[in-house]
């Protein structure tokens, strides 16, 4: 009678009057949360906790893969990559803490490799994922991220240069050789290093893992490869220091 409108009583702009919230702003959080809910994979109730199983396959050295198959758009990467990153610090950062207290056991050293990082690494996705703290903080927590790209310019600088030890091939991109080198010392030698490589056969082993930059060439694949572990794995020789020179050696 007054002319008034009243929302219906299961809207959200009515949940918004009776929690004294804005409610074009509730509405609008609505609408991006409804594109979280919208996915397949989300259900309201599952049939188990597979976040927290995978958390307890890798606490009890399992390797666990995750592939996100036909889910590849920003939203699937940050909304998965974070629930279980964020478990996973959470995991470890206490386990950690009951071992220097209370002399718990240690937890076991964990390894998170990701492939074509730069999908989650980038300058506009690194800070909305738990990656970056992982980088800088989890390696006094067990915890060591192992990052592998192809255009390593595709990956926030502040990420890179918390990676201590790199392996790096041939590169003929001056945006990827510049990140690459991101952090380290020495970079004008390093750049007529990598530019020394054989492409496809040579890599450069750089950063804290290593006194000095070492350049490696890699073995081939071939048939004498695999004879070669044959016979190691029938007979399981020690490797003789001329065997290994000629595996790994360079020049």
């Amino acid at each position: 009678e007054s002319g008034k409108t009243f929302p219906a009583d299961n809207s959200v702009a009515a949940w918004a009057r009776q929690n004294n919230v804005h409610e074009k702003a509730a509405e609008a959080l609505h609408r991006k949360l409804a594109v979280i809910y919208d996915k397949p994979y989300v259900v309201e109730r599952p049939a188990q906790d597979f976040v927290t199983e995978i958390v307890d396959k890798l606490e009890n050295g399992r390797h666990v893969i995750l592939s996100f198959g036909e889910y590849d758009n920003d939203l699937d990467y940050l909304l998965v990559s974070n629930i279980l990153t964020r478990r996973i610090r959470q995991h470890w950062v206490k386990k950690t803490e009951r071992h220097k207290t209370h002399g718990d056991a240690a937890p076991r050293p964990l390894l998170i490799a990701i492939e074509e990082a730069h999908k989650l690494l980038n300058p506009q996705l690194s800070g909305q994922t738990a990656f970056g703290i992982i980088a800088r903080e989890l390696r006094k927590y067990f915890v060591t991220l192992l990052v592998v790209d192809q255009r390593p310019s595709g990956i926030d600088d502040e990420v890179m240069s918390q990676l201590g030890t790199r392996i790096t091939g041939w590169l003929g991109d001056e945006d990827d050789i510049r990140a690459v080198l991101t952090g380290l010392a020495g970079r004008d030698q390093l750049r007529g290093m990598l530019a020394r490589l054989q492409e496809k056969e040579e890599v450069l082993l750089l950063g804290w893992g290593v006194k000095m930059p070492i350049p490696v060439r890699s073995r081939r694949y071939d048939e004498t490869f695999y004879e070669d572990m044959k016979g190691r794995k029938s007979s399981a020789p020690q490797p003789k220091g001329e065997e290994i020179d000629d595996w790994f050696s360079y020049g």
